[in-house]
């Protein structure tokens, strides 16, 4: 999938794991992700284009990128873990965009003009320059049961979490404590000051339009550049509790500072009576400080079976108010392609279904395919009933990966019917191949 499910904790715990390694520990991977669709997108609006074809040029994007990741003991007694990690990543067109296609899949490249990152060779015939920055470099210390970790650092919360969808991925630079002395509870309080997704001082964009044609929305800052998150930064506390152990329920409280407070609750069961049963609810609700202060709110209930080692079946449906105060961009204050942790959300389509007086629903499969392959088919079906025009979306994807060693390789195809007034003026039906590459190492 596009991006984890994990929550922060369970990211953490699995970082406090890592301090127990001996000395230094050096992981990392590689990318080639490729995009070819015929939808029509910004820059054909610009351009004065048409439609684009599969497999052409123009209506194709490709990148290539490199993760290295380094973690260390600093110190290691009966009393105190001290550690500290690094990541950098490397994002480069490979020189394809000369040749093979005419736009990038990253957001974070700098091009020699100024026409723009992803439009930039489109529009202009210009070089796309690599782009390269330090994505995490953090020191943790962990006493007992509690960890505190402070720098640059991925986070996975409902509402602010780094993407791994894409060829690149959002970080923040934060503080962050947890405590699990409560027994099947843990406790967590961040603070986020920066991050590398959004431009400074603004909390989300949401360029629905553009992900839905030939360049994928942004998801980093030109060469990486960390601004201030929102206005003035953020606040978050959590509660994660498993008392009752095929129940796992949590609490977010979110306050980003003179922009607005935010809440997010869920529960999770994997019912132990029927083997296989699973079961989930969200709420969540944001209101922006300001001259329209009205609350927007959205529930989500998710219902499925998962056959060991044969499919999991899911069928979700969600439901946003009809207020507008932030709209399409409410739901995740994180970053930059209005993604959201809804069970309903799209395969690709971010932001579709957290709009304003919008109802969804979502159904998935997910097979081993008898260790074959893996196979995934996932549809969502987004109806935006608001008065300033319909905003509708029915997508149905099917993906098929499978592993060859340290090497993953995914081909996905994706049908979408997107209605976006503003930018197409009517229906818009698209279809879409991808292909990604990843060697972990």
């Amino acid at each position: 999938m596009k991006f984890t499910k994990l929550s922060l904790v369970a990211a953490l715990l699995a970082g406090s794991a890592a301090f127990a390694i001996d000395n230094v520990k050096v992981s990392g991977d590689a990318n080639v992700f490729y995009h070819t669709s015929d939808a029509q997108s910004t820059y054909d609006a610009v351009a004065g284009k048409t439609k684009g074809k599969l497999f052409s040029k123009d209506s194709s994007a490709a990148d290539a990128s490199v993760n290295l990741n380094v973690t260390a003991d600093l110190l290691k007694n009966d009393l105190v873990t001290l550690s500290a990690g690094a990541g950098y990543t490397v994002l480069t067109t490979l020189g394809l965009e000369n040749n093979f296609v005419s736009n990038v899949w990253g957001s974070s490249h700098s091009a020699t003009t100024g026409a723009g990152q992803q439009y930039a060779t489109a529009l202009g015939g210009a070089k796309v320059e690599n782009s390269s920055w330090v994505t995490e470099a953090w020191v943790a210390a962990t006493v007992g049961k509690t960890t505190a970790k402070l720098g640059r650092m991925e986070l996975d919360t409902p509402l602010a979490f780094t993407e791994t969808w894409s060829i690149e991925k959002n970080t923040f630079e934060a503080a962050v404590l947890i405590n699990q002395d409560i027994p099947d509870t843990t406790l967590v309080g961040a603070w986020v000051g920066n991050g590398n997704g959004t431009p400074d001082g603004a909390v989300q964009l949401n360029p629905i339009a553009v992900r839905a044609g030939l360049a994928v929305g942004g998801v980093v800052n030109t060469d990486g550049k960390f601004n201030t998150y929102g206005k003035d930064g953020a606040y978050a506390v959590g509660v994660i509790n498993n008392s009752f152990k095929p129940l796992t329920v949590q609490a977010w409280y979110y306050n980003v500072l003179n922009v607005a407070p935010a809440y997010w609750l869920q529960a999770d069961l994997a019912c132990e009576k029927i083997p296989g049963l699973l079961a989930g609810a969200q709420y969540s609700a944001i209101e922006l400080e300001g001259a329209n202060t009205k609350e927007d709110n959205v529930y989500a209930l998710m219902l499925g079976f998962d056959m060991k080692d044969i499919a999991t079946f899911k069928v979700a449906y969600s439901d946003v108010n009809k207020n507008g105060s932030i709209g399409a961009a409410g739901f995740n204050t994180a970053t930059a392609s209005g993604a959201s942790k809804l069970y309903t959300e799209s395969w690709w389509t971010y932001g579709k279904v957290t709009q304003t007086d919008t109802q969804s629903y979502a159904i998935s499969v997910e097979s081993p395919v008898n260790g074959l392959f893996d196979l995934g088919v996932y549809y969502t079906d987004a109806d935006q009933s608001t008065t300033a025009g319909d905003n509708d979306l029915t997508e149905l994807t099917v993906t098929v990966g499978k592993s060859f060693g340290p090497a993953d390789l995914t081909l996905a195809y994706i049908n979408t019917d997107a209605k976006t007034p503003l930018v197409y003026g009517d229906d818009e039906t698209s279809n879409t191949i991808q292909a990604y590459i990843t060697v972990n190492f």
